[in-house]
């Protein structure tokens, strides 16, 4: 089939069981052997090549929760990852063995609560790969083999790197905040917080037409990554001054804490628009919220993403979406932990790749 194709690896060389990245509590990350069950009929066995790290997985590493998602039994983590098909599906359908792909990780699923049905990523019963919301839990995909349903896989065109690639679920997050602003084409543009969804923020504005861009962090690092993925300007998030000073016409909050959304309040322009994606604690934030009313700025809620992930992908293979310097550094599986620390300090670091296909130790240009 077109785009990217790799040897095809024979259905009986498989193992039963491979490496996989497991939580077992707060402060108990390992590497374990976990056997590789027969796929349904439905599912491709996929070889992971890449996976990144992300919020949600140094949450579980930590705290042994990612918000109100709290481990009761030992989880596999990741939900950001590429590889190539190694048994394609027994039914016929999708990637055939070979094939690259990416991977949108969710299920949506209905609930008791309405939602509405073009939206699905609101479904109150959806499930994601590496997530606890729901008993028993979804594991994810940090593992050399993983059974996967095909309509989760998204084959790969030619062009598109697979270490890229692994970038793909996170882009998607910042490509669906985007859209959520609406048309951005000759607009000012502002991204409080850049870390790696702040970033791929700053890269999908850049790709949509903004006109100026501009950045904000605490931390030299993500504000030099996010100048690389096509910031204008950068500032301080200490600088509160400057930061009112902008007034964007469109504001992307990707911070995750309330003076990131105060300082998203007070840099937008009258009628402009604050997209939150970052998400903020559970509870009451204490935000200048009277200035969001009497500048009538329009606040507007991101949560993960729906068929945005086709037009990332097609964004990348054409060339239009440049997000390659959100990548910091990359280790190998045996260095999980490691990786996990490097990932947590935002300070010196982006996106964090996990390499599962046995190579060494590795860090991209710019890493530390």
């Amino acid at each position: 089939m077109p785009g990217n194709t790799f040897q095809d690896t024979a259905a009986e060389k498989l193992p039963a069981s491979g490496p996989a990245l497991v939580a077992h509590a707060a402060g108990d990350l390992r590497i374990d052997d976990v056997p590789l069950a027969d796929p349904a009929e439905d599912q491709a066995v996929v070889e992971v090549l890449y996976g990144g790290i992300c919020g949600s997985d140094l949450h579980y590493w930590l705290h042994g929760a990612a918000g109100e998602s709290i481990l009761k039994d030992p989880l596999v983590l990741g939900h950001e990852i590429s590889g190539v098909v190694v048994r394609a599906a027994a039914n016929g359908e999708g990637p055939q063995a070979g094939s690259a792909v990416a991977v949108h990780p969710a299920t949506p699923g209905p609930g008791a609560a309405k939602y509405p049905a073009d939206r699905p990523n609101l479904s109150p019963g959806c499930t994601y790969l590496g997530s606890a919301a729901r008993y028993p839990h979804t594991d994810g995909a940090f593992s050399r083999y993983v059974n996967l349903p095909v309509r989760m896989l998204r084959p790969l065109p030619e062009g598109i790197d697979l270490r890229t690639a692994a970038l793909i679920e996170p882009a998607s997050v910042a490509w669906h905040a985007v859209s959520r602003a609406g048309d951005v084409r000759g607009k000012t543009a502002l991204v409080i917080g850049s870390g790696p969804i702040g970033a791929l923020a700053v890269a999908v504005l850049k790709r949509a037409g903004a006109a100026h861009i501009t950045a904000v962090d605490l931390h030299p690092k993500p504000l030099e990554i996010a100048t690389a993925a096509g910031a204008n300007q950068v500032i301080n998030a200490a600088d509160t001054a400057a930061i009112e000073a902008v007034e964007s016409d469109v504001v992307i909050e990707s911070s995750g804490n309330h003076h990131g959304l105060a300082s998203a309040i007070r840099g937008a322009v009258r009628g402009g628009t604050v997209v939150m994606v970052g998400l903020l604690p559970t509870g009451m934030q204490p935000v200048p919220i009277s200035l969001a009313i009497t500048r009538e700025l329009d606040l507007k809620g991101s949560f993960r993403f729906n068929d945005e992930i086709d037009e990332v992908i097609a964004a990348l293979a054409d060339g239009s979406l440049h997000i390659e310097p959100v990548i910091t550094h990359e280790f190998p599986l045996s260095e999980a932990l490691h990786a996990f620390e490097v990932a947590k300090d935002s300070t010196s670091s982006g996106k964090v790749l996990l390499s599962f296909n046995g190579g060494g130790s590795a860090q991209a240009a710019g890493g530390q």
